[in-house]
């Protein structure tokens, strides 16, 4: 389990106990030091006391269990139009939605595919792609988000 998938299991049952949706969390290393950003969701939205009110919590939760070596940065924030996909209600919610997906492994000798969502079934994403549907492996997806045409 890396760094990533430590902290949602961390911290994913307390944010949701506060009334929040944990949508995403980016652990990543910059020197001696890191970043860790936390987007936060619900339905009414998200304002600076929002973030504030979990960046507490959270902080003090990580300084007991202490999960990261070293100094790290804490970030909390809206997901933002072009939010991070992770979860399978994720995708169904945004069935029908612009998405861009980076994949760990090419498939078609591609990594990246950008396309209209239309839904998940048996742990496959189905991407229309340039008028083409697209099969793709829940398991190989590194990265999906939406790409809304602004």
């Amino acid at each position: 389990m890396d760094l990533r998938d430590k902290l949602i299991a961390l911290l994913e049952p307390e944010i949701e106990a506060m009334g929040y949706a944990l949508v995403e969390i980016e652990a990543k290393g910059r020197g001696g030091s890191g970043l860790v950003r936390i987007y936060i969701d619900q339905e009414a939205g998200i304002g600076v006391g929002d973030c504030e009110k979990i960046s507490r919590r959270v902080s003090a939760l990580l300084d007991v269990e202490d999960p990261i070596k070293g100094a790290y940065e804490l970030e909390v924030s809206s997901p933002g139009f072009d939010r991070p996909l992770r979860t399978l209600e994720h995708y169904h919610r945004y069935t029908g939605e612009q998405v861009k997906v980076q994949l760990v492994r090419a498939i078609d000798g591609r990594r990246r595919f950008k396309g209209k969502l239309h839904g998940v079934d048996n742990d496959t994403l189905q991407l229309e792609v340039d008028g083409v549907m697209q099969a793709i492996p829940l398991d190989q997806v590194e990265r999906a988000q939406l790409a809304p045409d602004i």
